[in-house]
């Protein structure tokens, strides 16, 4: 039976343009946990990314399912990023790559389905709580997207002022800061939050004789800024003892001036600011000790799944929307092109799915939608441009037809194989890293004529079209007008530069 999702919101009538086939689920169905962190790049234990973090409850979720080692991002930002997760396309064919606009307010996507609503028409009964779609749910979305809907989650408490005092090198926003906060238990914060009322769901579902499976998502806000928790956290990484990440003087002498433009002016300080102003060591352990306390949020909600009986017949995934920078390259934050930037953690577990195996083939945020589909056997959207795990759910060395794609603005991309990087800026400007001997992304190879037939066969999986900016596009925006190289309407000038 083919159905054609349509809603009425305020009087506006939507209907998705994508024929979808209706499922009659059973309770029989495998249920699904959709846990999401925010700016978690791969520091947790199973993915070695810092040799002190301690991600007790994520490793375990790894140790019983399948962790891609070599997953990467659609853009390095929150937006574009999950509305590429949610509605299955890539930035390249939305135009959203900036923190606006909302999906639903732009033509290619106004009629979407997305992956909630998609197991929604498939007899799944849908709750949200926390940071899924980036922040500020609208009441369209609020009316759609799902059927149930928790706290929203945040960045609270915060201290009357902030922690760190000293100005920031580029624009001082409030968001930017780190330290011990707050003083009480981890109860009042907001991922605790989300936690709870997920735990709660998970409690009230365990009690009921259930009609139709769930989709339940749990976002997590941390380890996004401010890098605050409470001093426990803190106490797991003593401050004279915190590793630096690796960043070696002179990393950029042969990385194009063009990558500056991705990254031109941003809240996020530059590894000098850190350096200046003593603050390097404690902005890492900061990161390292909100990681924790996500860890532990997480946690909470699989202890749930085990208490109630649930665990058998769920799914579950858990990603990051994006990396994050600690000084690599430079600088802090995302919206780059880099290994730093793009490799997230991924991991699936529950049934159909193998336990305690790591995939190292590329892997893409975008095929979280279709590998949920096929794991739970539904139909195909054709609408989707990711590609299903599930070979590799089943087989973690079964092959990949095609490498990880990033794109930041039209024209900057990134290609990630198993062994290369590939990146082309909208310039021409090129990098090339072989991350089987240089996995730091230390030494760009572009330039070697030795290399040009593995440029030329990467170049190949470049977004043939770059949809320009979607309507109402702004922050984090490049763009190029007669001749001139634009970051958020203001025009780049090079002699400007903060390094």
């Amino acid at each position: 039976m083919k159905f054609y999702l349509k809603l009425v919101v305020a009087g506006v009538v939507i209907c998705s343009n994508v024929a979808f086939s209706q499922t009659n689920n059973s309770t029989n169905s495998p249920n699904i946990v959709f846990i999401a962190s925010d700016d978690l790049n791969d520091w947790i234990g199973v993915l070695n990314g810092h040799p002190q973090v301690k991600t007790p409850n994520i490793d375990r979720l790894a140790n019983r399912g399948t962790l891609f080692t070599n997953a990467h991002a659609q853009a390095p930002l929150c937006n574009p990023s999950r509305v590429s997760i949610l509605t299955g396309l890539r930035p390249t064919t939305t135009g959203i790559y900036g923190l606006a606009p909302r999906h639903r307010d732009v033509e290619r996507t106004k009629d979407v389905v997305t992956l909630p609503q998609y197991f929604a028409k498939n007899g799944y009964k849908t709750f949200s709580t926390g940071k899924i779609f980036h922040g500020g749910i609208t009441p369209l979305e609020r009316a759609t997207e799902f059927q149930n809907w928790g706290p929203d989650g945040g960045h609270n408490p915060r201290p009357s002022t902030k922690i760190i005092q000293a100005p920031l090198d580029m624009v001082n926003n409030p968001l930017i800061d780190w330290g011990v906060y707050p003083v009480e238990h981890d109860s009042i914060m907001d991922d605790y939050k989300v936690a709870s009322w997920a735990v709660a769901q998970l409690n009230e579902i365990g009690k009921e004789e259930r009609a139709n499976p769930f989709f339940l998502a749990v976002g997590f806000n941390k380890p996004h800024v401010p890098f605050y928790t409470t001093q426990k956290w803190f106490d797991l990484y003593p401050t004279d003892e915190v590793i630096l990440p690796l960043a070696p003087f002179g990393d950029r002498a042969d990385v194009p001036d063009f990558a500056w433009n991705l990254h031109w002016y941003l809240p996020e300080p530059r590894l000098s600011w850190l350096i200046a102003n003593q603050e390097w060591d404690n902005k890492v352990r900061a990161y390292l000790a909100t990681i924790s306390f996500m860890d532990a949020q997480v946690g909470r909600v699989l202890d749930a799944l085990d208490a109630n009986g649930l665990t058998d017949n769920t799914i579950v995934v858990f990603w990051s929307d994006h990396g994050y920078h600690l000084g690599e390259k430079d600088i802090t934050g995302k919206n780059t092109l880099w290994e730093e930037s793009t490799h997230v953690p991924l991991i699936f577990a529950g049934p159909g799915i193998s336990q305690g195996t790591q995939s190292s083939r590329p892997a893409e945020l975008l095929d979280i939608y279709p590998t949920l589909l096929d794991l739970t056997s539904l139909s195909k959207n054709e609408a989707v441009e990711g590609i299903s795990l599930m070979p590799q759910l089943e087989d973690a060395e079964a092959p990949r037809a095609r490498p990880a794609i990033t794109s930041h603005n039209p024209g900057n991309n990134s290609i990630r194989s198993e062994r290369w990087r590939y990146i082309k800026y909208a310039d021409g400007s090129e990098e090339l890293y072989d991350h089987y001997r240089d996995a730091e992304e230390w030494s760009n190879l572009a330039n070697l004529v030795e290399y040009s037939d593995v440029k030329a066969e990467l170049a190949n999986w470049l977004p043939t079209e770059s949809a320009p900016h979607a309507e109402g596009s702004k922050h984090r925006i490049l763009y190029q007008k007669d001749g001139v190289w634009f970051w958020e309407d203001e025009p780049i000038v090079f002699d400007k530069l903060i390094k």
